[in-house]
């Protein structure tokens, strides 16, 4: 099995530890790649680049030759999942998605941390498009900028155990780490906060096996259907044919 963890940014770091944690997740016989999009802002938090992420991590998938079984969207709230459903008819598994879907199974509600204020409105965008608001009791922001994350680990284990503990005086039951960079904290956070803590990298490796195991495909009716291979593009597709 043979799944694509995509990253939404350019951050070729980020994407190396996307990597490991996804492998780690996986199971024996899975073999995990790893695509940094080749074009684009070095983080996404808010409308403008989560839109032009979207069409980079087209453009990454669209350029990558081997075949693949799956694709894990590692990017929290960003845009382009229903675009790449209607592209490509292996399973693509946004983590916006599985974290909460894990949280639902373990919790009555739920919250998620995240980085930017910014970024806020476009997850729970992200949330009702895919029917998972409604369990939801809140999305705080840390306002820890993505390309802050790694340069100190304490700093923002601090800030998310804040912002959850607030979510949790709210009703929250479990809580979900709202961006792939914060990928790794989950069991020091559950540890603190004595809830379940859900990382939706793992969360989205383990769904994208158990539906490719499953035999499942991308359903090509009404909204999914495929891409009329006729039709005329200026400048797009990166590479030639794609879509035949």
């Amino acid at each position: 099995m043979n799944i694509i963890i995509l990253n939404c940014n350019t951050n070729s770091t980020l994407t190396e530890a996307l990597r490991a944690i996804a492998a780690a997740a996986a199971g024996p016989h899975t073999e995990i790649v790893a695509l940094t999009p080749p074009f684009g802002p070095e983080s996404a938090e808010g409308y403008y680049e989560s839109f032009i992420s979207a069409a980079a991590m087209f453009a990454a998938l669209e350029e990558h030759q081997e075949p693949f079984d799956a694709v894990v969207l590692a990017g929290f709230g960003e845009h382009g999942r229903e675009g790449l459903r209607q592209r490509w008819a292996v399973p693509v598994v946004d983590i916006t998605e599985a974290g909460p879907m894990f949280a639902n199974l373990v919790a009555h509600r739920y919250g998620v941390v995240t980085t930017l204020s910014s970024t806020v409105p476009v997850i729970w965008e992200s949330l009702r498009n895919a029917g998972l608001h409604t369990r939801c009791i809140g999305v705080e922001a840390s306002e820890i900028a993505v390309s802050s994350i790694h340069a100190d680990i304490a700093e923002v284990a601090a800030a998310l155990e804040t912002r959850a503990r607030e979510l949790i005086t709210r009703g929250a039951e479990a809580i979900v780490l709202g961006c792939a960079g914060f990928a790794g904290l989950d069991a020091e956070l559950s540890h603190r906060l004595g809830i379940p803590v859900i990382d939706g990298v793992p969360a989205a490796v383990r769904l994208a096996e158990t539906l490719v195991g499953s035999g499942m495909k991308t359903s090509k009716a009404q909204a999914f259907q495929p891409v009329n291979p006729a039709k005329e593009w200026k400048g797009w597709p990166p590479v030639a044919n794609p879509v035949a």
